[in-house]
């Protein structure tokens, strides 16, 4: 086969733009830090970058979802304490109230505190975060308790939905409080009752009252133990879900991540045989006439 001028030209052109390619494809890697920089230049790679960032965001997401787990069980662990606190503070009422030297004056004194703890209480079943009522069920936009004008208490929480957040694939854990094992319509009943006693200087109503609050209060308790066991689940989940984290984005650099000495020395070594083409081309390339002419 004849070899004519136009070929060899032709070849060299050809030569120098896959070399240009190549250069090219080695400054991209350079410049993002990454192998590949579209699905063309290397479908496994590719495949595998989308399967792995699809498992870092659905990490990132359940951490999302722990964070606003933790937002609610703190805030309900926090309102709980006061909520036993107020109950330890209207039983020693109760039974400093129930004591024969106190008289009808000193009983309506005390009357007034007690109102107020009922009051706080009401507040306390009426916590919100993030402008949602966390002891309404998934009734957030809803209050659990109002105070009409004549005082009287309407109670919205009969409908009690559990919030429940994905914290794992398949997991789900309530959020949420009953309102019902704690802020009950007979807890504020027997309050109601402690008021009347002390207004109507009834001591045997008042010492009857005191077993009715001490079962108000291991309610209480009782709910802010399987609370708190859903906390230490919760904490163990997410010092899992870190964990998982950190091996999920390990995989997609592996996988992605270019490796920069390597790619520098091959940028180098496609440098210099990209000049040793030039060179050679400007030598096998047959001389113009004009060259013979100098």
């Amino acid at each position: 086969m004849r070899v004519t001028q136009s070929m060899l030209s032709n070849n060299m052109l050809r030569n120098l733009s896959k070399s240009y390619t190549s250069m090219n494809k080695y400054m991209d890697q350079l410049t993002t830090g990454k192998k590949i920089n579209r699905p063309s230049d290397d479908p496994v790679i590719a495949m595998k970058g989308m399967r792995y960032r699809t498992e870092v965001g659905n990490v990132e997401q359940f951490q999302r979802n722990i964070t606003e787990m933790h937002t609610w069980m703190d805030t309900s662990d926090e309102t709980l304490d006061e909520t036993t606190q107020i109950l330890n503070k209207l039983r020693e009422l109760t039974v400093q109230s129930a004591n024969e030297t106190y008289d009808a004056d000193q009983r309506k004194a005390i009357k007034k505190e007690v109102d107020q703890l009922k009051l706080q209480l009401v507040e306390v079943a009426n916590t919100k975060v993030n402008n949602k009522y966390i002891f309404n069920g998934t009734q957030t936009t809803e209050k659990p308790i109002t105070v009409e004008d004549d005082g009287s208490l309407t109670f919205n929480t009969s409908d009690f939905n559990p919030v429940m957040l994905e914290v794992t694939s398949g997991t789900q854990l309530q959020a949420n409080v009953n309102p019902a094992n704690v802020f009950s319509e007979e807890l504020f009943q027997s309050v109601s009752d402690l008021s009347n006693a002390l207004e109507n200087d009834d001591t045997a109503a008042l010492d009857s009252l005191i077993g009715e609050l001490d079962n108000h209060i291991n309610n209480t308790v009782g709910e802010r133990a399987d609370l708190g066991a859903r906390m230490n689940r919760v904490e163990l989940i997410e010092s899992r879900l870190e964990g998982q984290q950190i091996t999920a984005r390990d995989m997609m650099s592996k996988n992605e991540d270019a490796d920069i000495a390597e790619v520098i020395m091959n940028l180098t070594s496609q440098e210099a045989i990209h000049r040793a083409a030039l060179s050679a081309g400007s030598r096998v390339i047959q001389p113009t006439l004009l060259d013979f002419l100098r």
